[in-house]
C-alpha cells in the first residue's frame, strides 16, 4: 500500500511517500481502505517531535473509508460499511487498521472528504461549547482563528445557540468566511486586542475564550474575559505558553484556565457516539457546513503541512489517496 513516513522528526520534508506491506485487522480492529484522510495541526506536533511518538511512523491520526475486513472480537461493524475515525495511528496511507472502538458510522449523503475532517475539528467543537464552558443564548464568547476548521464550526454551532461570537482572523478573505459562519465581529490580531474586545462588551469582557492558536494570542485572551471567565486553551498553533503563575488568574478576575483535550472528552464509546452523531447529524440536516478548503494528493502531504502551517488555508483540508 501507499503511505506517507516520517523517519525523522522535522519540517514537511520529512514526510515521505512510501509502499509498505498491507495491514491486517488484529483482534478489535477493522481494516479500513481510505477514501479521505484529515490533516490536523496536531499532525505538526508529532512530526516536529513536540509530541512524543516513536521513529519510524505512518502519518496521521484521521480519516473515512470503507471497511473491508473486520478482526475478531468485533460485533458491531461490518464489512461495506462507511466509517471515519480521529483516533488511529498511521491513517496518511491507503489500508489502515482502525480500532473498532474509535471509528463510527458516516451517514448516507456526508461525502467522505466532509466525514474525514469533521470528526476531529467538529467533535471538538462540540467538547468545547458544551463540555469546557457551556455557552447559553445570550453570551459572548471569543473564538481565536474564526475562519479556520474548527473556528468556523464552533462559530456556527455557538451562533445558532444564540451565543455572540467574536472572532479573530488574519485577512479580508477570512473575515468574509467567519462573518458568513455567524459571526457578530470580527477583528486582527494585535496588540489593541483585548481592549477592541471590551468596547464590544461595554467594558466587562467576554465569558469565554476558545484558544486554539496559543503563545501569540494567550495575553489578549485573559486580558478579554470577563470576571470569573474561561479560558479554554485547546491548542498552540503558534507554540505553546510559556510557563504561567496561577496568582494572575486571581488578580484578573478570578479567571480559569483550562488546557483541554479531546481524548478526555470521549473517554468511553458512549460519549464518543454522542459527540460524532450530533455533529454528523448536523452535517446530513445542513445545519452545520463543513468547510473543505483545500485537497491534496496523498504523496503531497508535506505541501498540506506547509500551507496549514503558514495558514495559507482556511477551514479543513484533506488528503486523497
Amino acid at each position: 500500500m501507499r503511505a506517507i513516513t516520517v523517519t525523522e522528526f522535522g519540517g514537511p520534508e520529512v514526510l515521505r511517500p512510501a509502499q509498505l506491506p498491507d495491514p491486517t485487522p488484529g483482534d478489535g480492529e477493522v481494516l479500513v481502505r481510505t477514501e479521505a484522510v484529515g490533516v490536523n495541526f496536531i499532525d505538526t506536533y508529532f512530526r516536529t517531535g513536540a509530541y512524543a511518538v516513536d521513529l519510524p511512523y505512518v502519518a496521521g491520526n484521521e480519516g473515512s473509508g470503507v471497511i473491508e475486513a473486520v478482526g475478531a472480537g468485533v460485533r458491531d461493524l461490518a464489512v461495506g460499511e462507511r466509517v471515519a475515525w480521529c483516533a488511529a495511528p498511521g491513517s496518511y496511507a491507503e489500508l489502515v487498521a482502525v480500532p473498532a472502538a474509535v471509528a463510527v458510522p458516516v451517514p448516507d449523503g456526508v461525502p467522505a472528504e466532509v466525514a474525514a475532517s469533521a470528526l476531529l475539528q467538529g467533535m471538538t467543537a462540540h467538547y468545547l461549547l458544551n463540555s469546557v464552558y457551556p455557552a447559553q443564548p445570550g453570551d459572548t464568547v471569543l473564538v481565536h482563528a474564526g475562519a479556520g476548521g474548527v473556528g468556523l464550526i464552533l462559530t456556527q454551532l455557538a451562533a445558532a445557540r444564540g451565543v455572540r461570537v467574536i472572532t479573530t482572523v488574519s485577512t479580508d478573505e477570512k473575515e468574509q468566511l467567519s462573518r458568513a459562519a455567524g459571526a457578530s465581529e470580527v477583528l486582527r490580531y494585535g496588540d489593541d486586542l483585548a481592549r477592541e474586545v471590551r468596547a464590544l462588551t461595554a467594558g466587562e469582557g467576554v465569558a469565554a475564550v476558545y484558544d486554539g492558536v496559543g503563545a501569540s494570542t494567550f495575553e489578549a485572551s485573559l486580558a478579554s474575559l470577563r470576571i470569573r471567565g474561561t479560558l479554554a486553551l485547546f491548542g498552540a498553533a503558534s507554540g505553546p505558553v510559556p510557563p504561567f503563575d496561577p496568582q494572575r488568574l486571581n488578580a484578573a478576575g478570578s479567571l480559569f484556565l483550562t488546557r483541554p483535550t479531546l481524548a478526555h472528552y470521549t473517554r468511553d464509546r458512549d460519549e464518543l457516539l454522542w459527540r460524532s452523531g450530533d455533529v454528523f447529524a448536523a452535517v446530513a440536516d445542513g445545519s452545520l457546513t463543513i468547510r473543505v478548503g483545500a485537497q491534496y494528493p496523498l504523496e503531497r502531504a508535506d505541501q498540506a503541512h506547509r500551507d496549514l502551517q503558514g495558514r495559507a488555508t482556511t477551514g479543513s483540508i484533506v488528503l486523497i489517496p
